[in-house]
């Protein structure tokens, strides 16, 4: 039985590197917004210190980061390891992009919450965030 939530799920979505495509984040966004959650999207070019640093502050529940650069084996390692420096271990950390299942599962391993690829329904991933959050975040 999941416990109900008393505020809004509050989710920071970001662009993290040169990646330069940001469609998907922000269809990830309003998706996400129109499930009721609260998000803040960072903007293009934002670097893991950035990114930890403004989910920090909103503090968020979550954080999604989109990739499509094929930095993804460089990139969540740097976040979770900011996360973990900054004892921020009850927010989730996930994502999707072009991400081979191989490279998902080896940062599944470090970590990082379940990476959705190209295709997956909105839906799917507001539900995941919304179980993760209710089972680990303190309302």
């Amino acid at each position: 039985m999941e416990k109900p939530l008393n505020r809004p799920v509050r989710v920071l979505v970001a662009k993290v590197g040169l990646d330069g495509h940001d469609r998907g984040a922000k269809v990830i966004a309003a998706a996400l917004r129109d499930a009721g959650m609260e998000v803040i999207y960072t903007g293009l070019r934002q670097t893991p210190d950035m990114v930890v640093n403004a989910a920090l502050q909103e503090d968020v529940d979550a954080i999604g980061v989109s990739i499509l650069s094929g930095a993804h084996m460089t990139v969540f390692p740097r976040i979770m390891a900011l996360m973990k420096e900054k004892k921020m271990d009850d927010v989730l950390l996930t994502g999707g992009g072009i991400i081979p299942e191989t490279d998902m599962n080896e940062l599944n391993e470090l970590g990082v919450g379940k990476l959705f690829p190209p295709g997956t329904r909105t839906e799917d991933i507001a539900i995941y965030i919304r179980e993760w959050v209710a089972a680990h975040r303190d309302f």
